[in-house]
């Protein structure tokens, strides 16, 4: 099997850039195996001068960890791959105000510090009425999951 590869290494550069290349679209660009596709590309070019292909092996994986580790954040940056963290996660753990009741299979409408109104769902599935106090527990979409904020005794 080794002759066969060794024979026809151009091919097999080529087989491997396609499978990296491949990986890389099922990963939805993680922008991890695309650098083997690179290296690989570069291979089939390296495979031409006659090198022992344990050398080109081992050419081909530094080449692909020095890209991982010197482009791939520079190119997450630039083309913006990063998650996008908006402001939205801090409204958990606010106090909302229920302008319209939250009922178990109908979304009702909070009124958060900033004014804004709210679609929200109640954690527990429980019905809350108009004017409660309720805790943000965690956003989903465009609609705030809340819970009812527990009611302090005065003794």
């Amino acid at each position: 099997m080794i002759e066969i590869i060794c024979s026809h290494l151009q091919w097999f550069w080529l087989g491997i850039m396609v499978l990296c290349i491949v990986v890389e679209a099922m990963t939805t660009f993680a922008l991890v195996s695309i650098w083997g596709a690179l290296s690989a590309f570069i291979m089939i070019f390296v495979s031409r001068s006659g090198m022992d292909f344990r050398w080109q092996l081992l050419l081909f994986l530094v080449m692909a960890i020095l890209l991982v580790i010197f482009t791939r954040p520079f190119v997450m940056k630039k083309l913006k791959l990063e998650k996008n963290v908006t402001n939205v996660n801090t409204l958990e753990g606010q106090e909302v105000l229920v302008v319209k009741g939250v009922e178990r299979f109908n979304k009702g409408e909070v009124k958060a510090v900033n004014g804004v109104i709210w679609a929200a769902l109640a954690l527990s599935g429980e019905n809350i009425p108009e004017g409660r106090v309720c805790i943000i527990r965690r956003v989903d979409g465009n609609t705030l999951i809340v819970e009812p904020k527990q009611e302090e005794n005065h003794e």
